[in-house]
């Protein structure tokens, strides 16, 4: 019989941190739905402490799944524990996930305190959420960087405190895979009670290898692995729980099970992307455009040949349709419901179906064909249709050797305003404009413009950063005309100003 490998995913939590990312809480349990159906076992729902809006976030997702333990983040305070211990009182299975920094830098530098101390307060707080649930995870912060007979104390420590599982993060995604491999093999055989908890990785990607170390410590002994969809999370990310589900699944002599619907990998992959406008890069593995690729004409004719010789996964394995209907201008209705579906996309209102089907028209006009990034954006686009400031028209004339021209008209809550302005650019005199009816002392931080899929008619999707009375607002805008992408995405900007 096969060892299982619980699957605890925090997208909603660590991976949404990532700036410019943050959802609602519609969004939020529509991501915890999809979540379930493609078989985690965790979800770590927030952090219920730090917002409003993540206690409210708990509460909802804990109503909205079934099955899966629903987790709240905690520091080692009681305060915390009692906020998340409220925030979870709907949810069928519950943990609460309490910790504390364990390294000598942490110890020294965050805490001013010491090992003996961090020791006291890691299981006073593991004793007091033990007292408002039964499942109770402890995390070492920095782990990867705490030296290991210490960590052992800690972790034995804790686990006699009543620690259902206990987490080894590399927060700083420092260790070497065998480092931390060794680390785990180590406290499965130097800690007193490690057969009564669940040793749980939590590996950053800082230098590229928190996948790597993620396995290394599952093959030592570790059987909670920490997740995030697309590997998105602070900094350089997270480990992916594609990578790690695939993994399991093509590396059989590893005798290690998963819970994952290995079919929903694709479009759980579109969805995460989708609504937190974090496009997925090309040759990321397992869910990029070009995982399955293959341009090279000695590969080409491996693959023709037998599939094999050049592919290890089989595109169905992660829901990816090889005979994917190609969306043109002659598509109906029902063939963009059904690809939006397979993407995880559900459109089940009529009417907002028609908007995005109009839009998607208007598109397969300029375009021979419509890419599945194109409809995601369409259909993540509609959400614009709520803000307060929209764009109504946008005119730009430019040329070499002559200034550009732009003239913008702009809808705020039913009035019609209309500017002109001259620039450096086209983006440069469409903003100058925007501008001139947006009276605000403005500051664009970051600009980055990103072609969604191949070829000169194709989408752009443009990424703005803008500072405003000392707060900074990220938004996004898609086109196929790059100028107003850019100009949608200040005014997405805009509209999220406080």
């Amino acid at each position: 019989m096969n060892d299982r490998l619980f699957i605890f995913d925090t997208t909603l939590r660590d991976g949404e941190q990532v700036p410019g990312c943050q959802l609602n809480t519609v969004e939020k349990i529509q991501v915890a739905k999809q979540l379930e159906m493609l078989g985690v076992d965790v979800i770590e729902a927030g952090f219920p402490i730090s917002s409003p809006g993540d206690y409210n976030s708990v509460i909802e997702i804990s109503k909205a799944v079934t099955w899966p333990t629903i987790c709240a983040l905690t520091r080692a305070v009681e305060k915390d524990i009692d906020v998340a211990a409220e925030s979870l009182q709907y949810a069928k299975r519950k943990r609460i996930h309490t910790g504390i920094g364990t390294s000598d830098m942490h110890i020294k530098y965050k805490f001013g305190s010491t090992r003996e101390e961090i020791i006291e307060r890691a299981v006073a707080a593991v004793k007091y959420a033990k007292k408002h649930v039964e499942d109770v995870e402890f995390y070492a912060e920095d782990a990867g960087r705490t030296d290991n007979e210490y960590l052992a104390r800690v972790i034995e420590a804790v686990i006699k405190a009543g620690a259902t599982v206990v987490n080894i993060p590399d927060t700083t995604g420092y260790c070497l895979p065998e480092e931390y491999g060794a680390k785990i093999k180590y406290l499965m055989e130097h800690v007193d009670g490690i057969d009564k908890a669940i040793i749980s990785t939590h590996c950053h990607n800082d230098l590229g290898m928190a996948t790597a170390n993620t396995l290394t410590g599952v093959i030592n002994g570790a059987r909670q692995v920490e997740v995030t969809i697309n590997g998105i999370g602070e900094r350089a990310g997270n480990t992916s729980l594609e990578e790690i589900a695939m993994i399991m699944k093509c590396h059989r002599g590893l005798n290690i099970d998963t819970n994952i619907n290995t079919s929903k990998i694709y479009s759980t992959s579109r969805m995460v992307s989708g609504l937190m406008n974090m496009p997925v890069q090309p040759n990321k593995a397992i869910v990029g455009r070009n995982a399955f690729a293959h341009s090279s004409g000695i590969h080409q004719d491996g693959v023709l040949k037998n599939v094999q010789t050049y592919e290890i996964i089989n595109p169905k394995d992660i829901g990816l349709d090889d005979n994917s209907i190609v969306l043109t201008a002659r598509s109906g209705r029902a063939a963009l419901k059904y690809r939006l579906e397979v993407l995880g996309v559900k459109m089940d209102d009529e009417k907002k179906l028609d908007k995005v089907y109009q839009k998607f028209l208007a598109m397969a006009d300029r375009k021979k064909e419509v890419h599945d990034e194109d409809i995601l954006t369409l259909a993540g686009a509609d959400q614009s249709e709520s803000h307060a400031v929209k764009l109504d028209f946008l005119q730009v004339t430019t040329g070499m050797g002559v200034r550009s021209v732009a003239s913008i008209g702009l809808d705020i809550s039913g009035q019609k305003f209309e500017a002109a302005a001259t620039g450096n650019g086209p983006v440069d005199a469409a903003i100058k404009a925007l501008k001139k009816i947006i009276l605000k002392q403005m500051t664009l931080k970051e600009f980055t413009i990103q072609a969604i899929s191949k070829g000169s008619d194709d989408m752009g999707k443009v990424h703005m950063q803008v500072e405003y009375d000392g707060g900074l607002y990220y938004g996004f805008g898609a086109n196929t005309d790059i100028v107003t992408a850019s100009v949608e995405a200040y005014i997405d900007c805009i509209n999220k100003f406080k």
